[in-house]
């Protein structure tokens, strides 16, 4: 009998254990800084990408996606990953061309290397082995504990403002401009006198005429600077970051605890984030543009080809320096060329020229026919002699 009662008594301890509410396990927090203010459009990729994950993983993962200055200064989240100082960031990879130069080529390069679109420079990452060599640059090259996912799809950039017109080489010559990147080097190859600094220094120096040009990204992000307010002349398109990619990077540990499902969760998040913002952001930039225009007063005009193809010219220069210099630049870039030998001229072929459809329902209007030259004076009647 007591056996029986002892089974009993036991049965009913599992019965009310097991009836117990189940302690739900706590969301995991990452805190990740980004390299801009929160006033900017990049900004909301951010939050786009910190939204989905909470979203996709029901609350077990969430981002604290804090902007620039937060924790670091915008140009030292890397190293604050690293050291896991924060736990990611949210940037740019051609901010570490200080460290290695390959650093530009995983932001889709200069000229969009090769001729690449943004879709060709995704190819290369995901179907010709860039990812690999992206992930090998931080942990082998640079000897840093990060991991780097693209997210940020922040192009075709513009050429940039000025404070007067650019005609020529010539006029573009001796200018003082703020630029970043390698893009720096280049436009220094080129004759321009180049300033680095952050986005948000841009403004104040321009009205304090420390500069006389600069360069941030185009359209609705320098509308939210306020460069109309400085300066009327406006050109696009540049080369120099027409297929621009930001980054997501995450502490290697950090990575490594994270269950396999939170990591492809994250990986899924960034990959939509990438086309989602882009679409969203390619519709501001269009209302931008009709809002500098028509409101402002700025002259939007096209930057003129001779620059275009001194700018890839130069750039052709500098990276057949630095491949010489450098094996692991050469690798990349040499990654980056064979695929985009396989890609860009096929789809050169196969697609419709832009122009195409868009002169066919929006044809460009003519220039304003220049006025009609004054009629060229009589010659005067000989002299009477």
């Amino acid at each position: 009998m007591r056996r029986h009662v002892s089974l009993i008594l036991a049965l009913a301890v599992v019965l009310a254990a097991g009836s117990q509410p189940t302690t739900a396990q706590a969301p995991i927090t990452l805190k990740m800084q980004a390299s801009w203010p929160a006033a900017l459009t990049l900004y909301d990729n951010f939050k786009l990408f910190a939204e989905r994950v909470e979203k996709i993983s029901g609350g077990r993962l969430k981002i604290e996606a804090m902007p620039a200055g937060t924790i670091v200064p915008a140009f030292e989240v890397l190293d604050a990953t690293n050291k896991k100082v924060l736990d990611g960031a949210h940037t740019w990879a051609a901010y570490w061309v200080g460290k290695h130069k390959a650093a530009v080529l995983f932001t889709g390069g200069p000229g969009g290397t090769f001729g690449m679109d943004f879709i060709d420079a995704l190819g290369w990452m995901y179907e010709g082995g860039g990812i690999e060599l992206y992930q090998q640059f931080y942990k082998d090259v640079l000897k840093l504990n990060v991991v780097p996912i693209p997210i940020l799809p922040a192009g075709p950039q513009a050429f940039g403002w000025f404070k007067r017109p650019i005609k020529n080489l010539a006029d573009f010559k001796g200018m003082k401009c703020r630029e970043t990147g390698i893009a720096a080097e280049v436009f220094t190859e080129m004759g321009m006198r180049v300033v680095n600094m952050p986005g948000g220094e841009i403004i104040p120096s321009a009205e304090r005429g420390v500069i006389d040009c600069a360069e941030w990204v185009g359209g609705v992000e320098d509308l939210k600077l306020g460069f109309q307010n400085v300066w009327k002349y406006y050109y696009t398109p540049g080369m120099h970051e027409n297929v621009t990619i930001g980054e997501l990077i995450i502490n290697g540990d950090v990575w490594a605890k994270l269950a396999p499902d939170l990591q492809e969760i994250i990986k899924a998040a960034a990959h939509e984030t990438f086309f989602r913002w882009w679409a969203r952001w390619q519709k501001q930039n269009a209302e931008a543009l009709k809002e500098l225009q028509e409101k402002h007063k700025v002259q939007i005009l096209k930057t003129p080809d001779e620059i275009l193809y001194a700018f890839l010219k130069a750039w052709d220069k500098i990276a057949a320096r630095e491949a010489e210099k450098d094996p692991f630049f050469k690798k990349v870039l040499e990654s980056q060329r064979a695929y985009a030998r396989l890609v860009v001229p096929a789809k050169r072929f196969a697609f419709p020229n832009y122009d195409f459809a868009a002169n066919y329902y929006w044809p460009v209007k003519p220039a304003a026919a220049a006025a009609p030259a004054a009629p060229a004076a009589k010659p005067a009647a000989p002299a009477k002699k």
